[in-house]
């Protein structure tokens, strides 16, 4: 339980950053909001000075990472957490590639002429995320039983003999006039 606990604040924490970075300084002063998806995924560069709509930016696949978090939370599922976790990372680096692809430097620089602190929270977020899905300890399964017959034979206790069980009574089973000795043994009175 306290594996669950902290795993999901992290993963939350990290989702929060992850939400929170586009609305920081990326690269050369530039929001990571003004960063429009499609421009990962075409020729145009990352470096152009059009800003798009808010559902339109790095924002979207942040939201919707920070949303597979919280599901992921709620149902203690690890996979989802990781899942979210790697969509961060993933559209972050992908978002790094881009720039270095166009300006050939990914220079952290005192002027904020560089990366910045947009980018050191996605990064950070997707770690974080990462880390709350290996730190929780995910849904216990129930345990799994094999039906009598599947390899160990249902035993009735006090002669541990293979079987089901016969006894409808709650009440114990009356004890006989011979006392029991066992297999193979014989009865005590010779025959």
């Amino acid at each position: 339980m306290i594996r669950n606990v902290l795993g999901a604040v992290l993963a939350l924490a990290g989702a929060a950053a992850a939400v929170l970075s586009p609305f920081r300084d990326w690269y050369d002063g530039r929001l990571g909001r003004h960063y429009r998806l499609g421009d990962l995924f075409t020729g145009t560069g990352v470096t152009g000075a059009h800003p798009g709509s808010l559902f339109g930016s790095l924002w979207l696949p942040f939201l919707c990472a920070a949303v597979v978090t919280v599901l992921g939370v709620l149902l203690r599922s690890r996979a989802l957490v990781a899942l979210a976790g790697v969509a961060v990372l993933g559209f972050t680096v992908l978002w790094m590639v881009r720039v270095f692809q166009v300006t050939d430097s990914l220079a952290v620089t005192g002027d904020g002429s560089g990366l910045d602190v947009g980018v050191a929270l996605a990064l950070g977020g997707g770690v974080l995320i990462l880390a709350g899905a290996w730190v929780m300890s995910g849904r216990r399964r129930a345990p799994r039983y094999d039906a009598p017959g599947s390899g160990t034979p249902d035993t009735w206790p006090p002669t541990r003999e293979p079987g089901p069980s016969v006894q409808t009574s709650p009440w114990p089973e009356p004890e006989g006039d011979d006392p029991y000795v066992g297999p193979g043994k014989s009865s005590p009175s010779g025959d």
